[in-house]
């Protein structure tokens, strides 16, 4: 995890030290003394007994590898000790990236006894036959693990630094981008950006002052997507629009405002928006659906192409994305793909995002024996909300193990779309699909401080039992006094 403290904390470096070799200077010594060792950092120590053991605790998502931290003895190390030790490492292929010496502090220590630190990465098939060659030579033989698992949010005042914004669209640097050549618009564009990016976590959301040609846009698109509605989207977002245009300003001549729509949000499912700059990456925006939290842009798509946009700008959050975030069992739906990603390796991320595609993007379900959308892609398209439910494309039942391996357009129509039987459904799916991602650890949501937790002892287990316990009264008690 990204703020703990690494085994090699263990390995005190302080004026006793006789030798450093950093093999890596980002991997330098930590001096933090052995009695202020915390206790996440000693929980994170795994040792090393068996190959089975290997197996069972997964720190890294290429199986093949493995980082493994070392701690021996060497007696007498004057003797060419260290040359023979390191040349094991060697023989079994392991990449040493940290190494330090100290004088030992045993009992009955000689005088050249040293005890060493090594951090080295090996196939995993290897390892312990590193260690049991080690202990022919050296006394005292440690090992243990440190799990490798890209950076995560624990909190929702992370979200700060999750703002990694791909550039695949961007006008000033797409030639293909309708306002490329348009320096106004650009101009228009970062204004709106920088807004954005000074934003913190638990400020007001920044408004933005539209022009008549934005607002003219916007009319353009509302006017049009508003007649297919009732005929093509399904009940939920018909529900919601209808409360939006009641209860934040939706109309075809005025543009919400994101502090308006993200109130509604948090009174109904408990999202609540996030301006954003840009095209986030998929890891950052993934992210941030755990907290229920939606990277919103604000800025318009360009007046010569109203009806299509190859980027994410408000018309398409707000009309396609906002209703359904504002249905209880889409934004746990959405929740689920958040909480899935965190700590979730690359290839992971990237089937993750090709599930979000196919669901909150272009989703479709099926209610009273015919097919609606739920997709935001879709809900903000004119043309391709026709298309997607036209009969031409092919439709295939969602199974998050088939839907996450599809090939997916960003340039034109989907030719195929993925039908969920219902929300319920497809979060239960969703949710078996989550549980099969290799993590090394489980994670669960506390909607009171907006936090993530990691449960990674027993007692943060039963304190999360005791709290299911509790609602479980609640509910038992509320049915005794309806019976």
């Amino acid at each position: 995890m990204g703020q703990q403290i690494p085994v090699r904390a263990l390995f005190h470096t302080g004026c006793e030290a006789l030798h450093l070799i950093p093999m890596k200077t980002e991997l330098g010594p930590q001096s933090l003394p052995e009695n202020r060792l915390t206790e996440d950092a000693r929980n994170s120590r795994i040792r090393i007994n068996s190959p089975a053991e290997l197996s069972d605790h997964p720190v890294d998502f290429t199986i093949d590898q493995v980082l493994v931290t070392l701690i021996f003895t060497l007696r007498n190390a004057k003797n060419g000790g260290p040359s023979r030790a390191l040349k094991l490492f060697e023989g079994f292929e392991a990449r040493i990236s940290h190494l330090e010496s100290r004088a030992t502090r045993k009992d009955k220590a000689g005088a050249d006894d040293l005890d060493f630190f090594v951090q080295c990465e090996l196939p995993i098939a290897r390892a312990n036959r590193l260690i049991n060659s080690l202990k022919q030579v050296v006394e005292d033989v440690s090992a243990f693990r440190e799990e490798k698992v890209p950076w995560f949010p624990r909190r929702i005042r992370d979200l700060d630094r999750c703002q990694r914004l791909m550039t695949k669209f961007e006008p000033t640097l797409d030639q293909d981008h309708p306002g490329h050549r348009d320096l106004e618009y650009r101009e228009r564009r970062s204004q709106i950006a920088r807004l954005a990016l000074s934003y913190k976590q638990g400020e007001s959301l920044p408004r933005v002052e539209y022009t008549a040609e934005e607002i003219a846009i916007w009319k353009q698109v509302y006017t049009k997507l508003t007649t297919l509605y009732p005929s093509h989207a399904c009940k939920q977002f018909v529900d919601a629009f209808w409360m939006l245009e009641k209860q934040c300003g939706y109309q075809a001549d005025n543009i919400p405002q994101l502090q308006d729509v993200s109130t509604f949000l948090q009174e109904r499912t408990g999202f609540r928006l996030r301006p954003v700059a840009g095209l986030l990456s998929a890891r950052d925006f993934l992210a941030s659906l755990a907290f229920r939290v939606f990277q919103c842009t604000q800025y318009v798509r360009h007046p010569s192409s109203p009806m299509h946009s190859p980027e994410p700008d408000c018309c398409h959050e707000l009309l396609g994305h906002i209703p359904m975030l504002a249905d209880k069992e889409f934004s746990q739906f959405s929740q689920e793909l958040g909480l899935a990603s965190l700590g979730a390796s690359d290839e992971d991320i990237e089937k993750l995002s090709t599930l979000y595609w196919f669901t909150i993007e272009f989703g479709l379900c099926k209610q009273n024996g015919a097919l609606k959308a739920y997709g935001a892609g879709l809900l903000s398209s004119y043309g391709e909300l026709m298309y997607s439910l036209s009969g031409e494309p092919q439709y295939k039942a969602f199974d998050p193990e088939v839907t996450a391996l599809q090939i997916y357009q960003d340039q034109t129509f989907q030719p195929a779309y993925f039908v969920a039987e219902s929300f319920e459904d497809a979060k239960s799916k969703l949710w078996a699909y989550a549980s099969k991602i290799r993590k090394p650890f489980s994670l669960r949501y506390d909607p009171l401080t907006c936090s993530v937790e990691i449960l990674d002892k027993p007692h943060k287990v039963k304190d999360a039992l005791t709290q299911v316990r509790e609602d479980l009264r609640i509910l038992c008690s509320a049915l005794d006094k309806l019976s």
